[in-house]
Parts: structure tokens; sequence; C-alpha cells
């Protein structure tokens, strides 16, 4: 549920909710439905956080929106005492508790965590004073809600709030941020079936393909799973399948935690395990990546391990896995421009067809026009490997690398429908040797039955 969402609820404007669930549960109230609360909304998904008084500005052009719209008195005073000044006039103007709405309230923190960390401390400090008043006023306010794709331990809001409760993985909340599957088959039947039609495809095949795209969210151990409402509604409205979500952000921040932290790409897509504690709180001075990509909706929850308190998670879609995987070209492969995508449609008819020396030709052609840093190219089996593994996954074909088996760990498998193949990577060594340790390791065992290509 957006904020924008309780903002028109608590503003008493009935006539948007008409014919909703929520709309007979409050008609049954009685006297009570429909009460208009004073509602101080936030909304920090757009500022110029960067600037020395960004943040400052655009908290107080909020203040400054409330009192004009209440009448209310101007107090010259610092921001922290105009916010609750505000809070306690509009519960004596209106005789009602006042309503406070915090939307994306993280955006000043990650907006510049790497590009200005000494404002990024100054706005943690604003916010810290700023929406601490709250602490004290349980009698004024009716309702407080923030949300945002992080949580930061330590160094936010929260610790001076403790009277907010964090539902980010109750199971009875675990559906307010999508559209869950049963909410779609029984609300969306009209657009489903446009986009199939437009696609050509039968309506089940629509169904499945946008469970494909945009499905798999789940946000607690037992929860319902949820479709991003963005991009389904996107799909509908453009009737077509686009990583919509994906390009409404930037994942520098993201690109740049994987890139210093001990854990691979690799590990990303195959999935990792943490703690409910690991994933939920978020440190700045942290590597590990996984509460980031966690908090962002790039991992989300695909299993829970009651016995060790431990959540299994990977990538939600293919919207998610691949838009992620198109934005690290330029850091690993070294390059700006997305490599040409009919070469890689030709790379992997290569490997359909059974052809390596096709394949490998057209590695090697993409592999020379790439323009290293500093005009290096890596110097260690495993980046080549990394490499190997962003084109192969970026075709769509289904690639595990450093798989682990009985008699030692191949660098790199990858399935078609009609063959396998084993790689093995050798830096400045003869070809020979590779061939030899995938024969005297016996990588290719598991796959008996299959027609198997080794290189």
């Amino acid at each position: 549920m957006e904020p924008s969402t309780f903002e028109s609820y608590f503003s008493g404007e009935k006539e948007l909710f008409k014919g909703l669930y929520i709309e007979e549960k409050e008609n049954a109230r009685g006297e009570d439905a429909w009460t208009e609360y004073p509602v101080i909304p936030f909304y920090l998904s757009g500022g110029q956080f960067n600037e020395p008084d960004g943040l400052k500005n655009k908290l107080s052009q909020t203040l400054n929106i409330i009192q004009k719209k209440y009448g209310l008195e101007y107090l010259d005073s610092d921001l922290s005492s105009r916010f609750s000044d505000i809070i306690i006039q509009l519960y004596e103007k209106t005789g009602h508790q006042v309503v406070v709405l915090v939307d994306e309230y993280d955006k000043p923190l990650l907006s510049t965590m790497i590009t200005n960390p000494e404002q990024e401390e100054k706005n943690r400090e604003l916010y810290k004073g700023f929406f601490s008043v709250l602490k004290d006023m349980d009698g004024y306010l009716r309702f407080v809600f923030f949300t945002g794709v992080t949580k930061f331990t330590k160094v936010s809001i929260f610790s001076d709030l403790n009277q907010l409760i964090d539902i980010s993985m109750d199971d009875e909340y675990s559906g307010i941020c999508g559209i869950t599957e049963s909410e779609m088959r029984s609300e969306f039947k009209p657009e489903i079936k446009t986009l199939a039609e437009k696609k050509k495809l039968t309506y089940d095949e629509c169904l499945a393909k946008l469970q494909q795209m945009y499905d798999g969210y789940h946000f607690s151990a037992e929860g319902v799973g949820v479709f991003n409402p963005y991009s389904l509604l996107s799909a509908f409205m453009k009737k077509n399948f686009k990583r919509f979500w994906f390009g409404t952000g930037t994942p520098d921040i993201l690109i740049k935690t994987l890139r210093d932290s001990s854990i691979s790409l690799v590990q990303i897509v195959d999935g990792v395990d943490a703690t409910e504690e690991e994933i939920m709180n978020y440190r700045v001075d942290d590597t590990n990546p996984v509460p980031l990509f966690y908090q962002s909706g790039y991992l989300t929850i695909c299993g829970y391990d009651s016995d060790f308190d431990e959540y299994s998670l990977r990538f939600p879609n293919d919207e998610v896995k691949y838009g992620f995987m198109h934005s690290l070209i330029p850091t690993t492969l070294g390059q700006r421009d997305e490599e040409n995508p009919s070469s890689l449609k030709h790379m992997l008819i290569d490997l359909n067809r059974g052809d390596p020396e096709s394949f490998i030709n057209r590695l090697i052609s993409l592999f020379a026009s790439i323009s290293y840093p500093e005009g290096k190219a890596p110097q260690y089996e495993g980046e080549w490997s990394r490499q190997l593994f962003l084109i192969l996954s970026l075709m769509g074909a289904y690639t595990s690398c450093e798989v682990h088996m009985d008699t030692g760990r191949a660098d790199c498998v990858v399935k078609t429908p009609d063959y396998i193949y084993v790689f093995e990577f050798k830096l400045d060594k003869p070809i020979e040797d590779a061939m030899s340790q995938i024969d005297d390791k016996g990588y290719a065992i598991p796959y008996a039955g299959y027609p198997i290509c080794c290189r």
C-alpha cells in the first residue's frame, strides 16, 4: 500500500475507495467512518540531496505546504521545533490526531553514500534530529508510516523511534507491496487476454510469461508471493514484456558493494543463505552485499529452514536477473555499450547446434573488442571465468560456474536442450592441460547419456 493511498484514506476521500474492500470495512465503523485526519506527507523520492541544504529544504518545503494549507501560525524556529509545533497546532485546530507519512525515507542516504559520503553523514544527522521529535508525541499522533528499500542499522532514525513496528517480514503483511497471483487472475483477466492476443500467445502462456518476468517476490517465510505492480501494470499498458522496473533506478551502489565484497556474481545468481538478522540489518560499513540486495528488491526469499532460522535468497524473476546482469557489462566486460544482441544470439545458436568451434571464434572476437581499463586484460583465470559466466547468462543459456563434484570442481558447465558443455579455464597454459584435467577429474561423468562438448 502506497503512502499516497494512506493519505487519501486518512483524509476521508471515500469516493476514491468506492467498490473496494476498504469501503466495506470502513463503513462498518459507523459514525467514526471516514474521519478526516490532518496528514503530513513527506515524499522523498526527489530532491537535491547532494546539496548542503538539499534535505533541509525538502523537509522545510513540506512543512511550508502544511502551514499554508491549514492556516497555521508560522514560528521562527529550527526545523525540528517547527515540525513538533505544526503537529501540536494541527491537533489543536482540527481536534484530531495527526498522521505522518514518510515515503522513501532512505533516498537522501542512498543517493549520497557513494558520491558524497560527507553529505550523507550530514543527512543522517539531520534526519535523526528531525524525526526524533515523534518519539514524545504519541498523544498527538494517529498513525506514523515509513517506507524505504533499506533499513539502516545504528545510523538511522529507528534507533530513537523505538515505538515503530517493523512489518517488513511479517506474514500478515507480505502481500501489501505487490499484486498476488489470485488478485491478478481475478482483476486483470481482460488485460491478460489483450496482451496474449497482441503477443500471439494463449491465455495460459501469457500468464506463465508474466510470472517468469514479474512474479516471485516473497517478503516472509510463509507469506504470499507477489508480482511487481509497476512492471505488471506497465506490461499491460505497453502490451509487451520488457524490463520496466529495472529502468527506474540505477544500481550503482549494488554493483560497487558486490565488487568490494568477497561474494561473487556466481553466488548471487545461484542463490545465497542468510539469517533474518543478516538480511534486515544493513550497515554502511558492511562489506556483505546480501542485505542491500535483499532490501532493494534484487534478492527475495525462496525458502526457509526453521531448524537453523535461515533464509534462502535468489533473484525473484527474469526482469531483475537479466536487468542486473546487463548493468554489470561496463564493469565486468570493460565496455560502456552493451554487446551486440545478434552476436549473443548467434553464440547461443552455436551451442544449441553443437558447434563449439564457431562459438569459440565468436567468443575470441568478442573478447578482442573489449577495451580494458589501462589496456590490461584480466590476469587471473577467475576473472575470465566471471566474464564468460556473464556472457553465457546474458545469452539465456543455463550456466553454472565452479560446479562441485566428487572428484573436483569444474570451472563452468553450460546446458542446452541437446548438449552439455564443460569448460575448464587455463591462463597461459596449453589447451591439453585443460582437456587432461577434465578427463582425469571426470567432470563429464555426471552427465553421461548427454552429448558433451569439452573445452
